[in-house]
């Protein structure tokens, strides 16, 4: 009895080894054939960036004041303009290529390179924009109204522009770019199972120190922008 006792549990226990190795084999190939593939995670986030072809990154608001003067016929004339205009900074996700995407397996990082920032504008509504002038001969009798509101639009584009290149919305833009970018990456590969340090920089600078990633929950209001770049 005891004999056949032993031979039955030597026969449960080799089903048991073989019943383990096979579950052993069938994990390691499932990991190796199903296994999220960080590259093609991220192969597939880029395509969904570049579908969107453009990401705004910041939005902001400035206000051009500017003056200019006529001299004819020994008399002059003086025109005030302010013009508000608001500005786009954005980043053309259509021009990311598959190389601008390197992921480094030992530290689990992404490494992201955007093309340039670009501003877009000055949007300018016309009803916003308010004129004064001094009177005088000049400015009834000739054309010198219309000559100096040309000119001073002209410039307030210009000082527009000028205000929207100041460093620090420039700086608020590409780090709102960055966040928004590395949080496009980030979420899918944590979704995967992963613990992905990404890291995006403008092309031409220098990669920023590695940060644990941690989804964006607000936005810096414009104002806040118009206010710092004074």
């Amino acid at each position: 009895m005891k004999t056949v006792f032993k031979v039955l549990l030597g026969i449960v226990l080799g089903f048991a080894l073989i019943a383990g190795g096979v579950l052993v084999a069938g994990k390691r190939a499932f990991d190796h054939f199903w296994s999220p593939d960080p590259e093609s995670i991220a192969s597939a986030s880029l395509q969904g960036l570049q579908a969107q072809s453009r990401l705004t990154a910041l939005v902001a608001s400035y206000v051009a004041v500017v003056t200019s003067t006529q001299h004819r016929f020994g008399l002059s004339a003086q025109r005030t303009l302010i013009m508000p205009g608001r500005v786009r900074y954005e980043v053309d996700l259509g021009k990311m290529k598959p190389g601008d995407l390197t992921w480094d397996k030992a530290s689990h990082r992404l490494d992201v390179t955007l093309p340039p920032l670009m501003i877009e504008g000055p949007e300018v509504d016309p009803q916003r924009i308010k004129a004064y002038d001094g009177g005088g001969l000049l400015l009834k009798f000739t054309d010198s109204g219309e000559a100096l509101d040309a000119s001073n639009q002209q410039a307030a584009r210009a000082e527009l522009i000028k205000q929207a290149r100041e460093p620090s919305p420039i700086a608020i833009a590409k780090q709102a770019a960055r966040q928004a970018v590395a949080q496009s990456f980030a979420l899918p590969l944590k979704a995967a199972g992963m613990d992905p340090n990404v890291r995006v920089r403008f092309r031409g600078e220098a990669f920023p120190e590695t940060a644990p990633f941690t989804p964006m929950d607000f936005a810096r209001p414009w104002q806040d922008v118009v206010t710092n770049s004074r």
